[in-house]
């Protein structure tokens, strides 16, 4: 099987998922993972699927094809896997008021120490009470062996400062568990607006 990660965009409209689902299918092909989105009136994702290598060309063809209803996909072969290291897990969460460059001197500062940006989501929305826009985001980052943790976070808590944002790195699968349970308490701590690190 040909693991292959396509990407697609076009303006939105019912029946996009499942013209793409039907191309997969035909070709004997399975849909193996996939991240969608609206914005902006566009739809636009990326997925995962395998198929049999004597089918990946009429596949292409087929999706190709789909460019004549707006849809635009492009398609990758997937790269061999990466030896397995020791490499940490850990997710990322920005919030703050918005502005301008939130985003790029986060992620500049990641890449400056190494880090790889996984995933990665984005949003803004009103403060609870004052009604300010606030930006949030939340990613998924691998740390690679040898990045100390401790200046990370300092760095971090720079930035925040600087931004004027919250900004909390920690542990993937127990910021996951906090924040389902911290709910509306943690939107009314980040409500403070008091920039810190933990």
């Amino acid at each position: 099987m040909v693991h292959l990660v396509l990407t697609l965009i076009g303006p939105d409209r019912p029946g996009l998922v499942g013209s793409v689902a039907a191309v997969v299918a035909s070709q004997g092909g399975n849909w193996l993972e996939s991240r969608m989105t609206r914005l902006g009136g566009q739809f636009a994702g990326i997925l995962r699927a395998s198929l049999p290598a004597q089918n990946v060309a009429g596949a292409l063809r087929a999706l190709s094809e789909l460019e004549a209803s707006g849809l635009r996909v492009v398609a990758q072969t997937e790269p061999p896997a990466r030896p397995a290291d020791r490499r940490t897990h850990m997710e990322l969460e920005v919030l703050g008021v918005d502005r301008p460059g939130i985003v790029r001197e986060i992620s500049q500062l990641l890449a400056a120490a190494g880090v790889n940006v996984e995933e990665l989501e984005t949003g803004t929305r009103s403060a609870p009470m004052s009604g300010e826009m606030l930006f949030e985001a939340r990613a998924r980052v691998d740390v690679p062996p040898g990045v100390d943790l401790t200046t990370l976070r300092a760095e971090l808590d720079r930035a925040a400062r600087d931004l004027m944002v919250d900004v909390r790195l920690g542990d993937a699968d127990v910021q996951r568990r906090e924040a389902g349970d911290e709910g509306e308490g943690a939107a009314r701590r980040h409500a403070a607006m008091r920039p810190r690190t933990s």
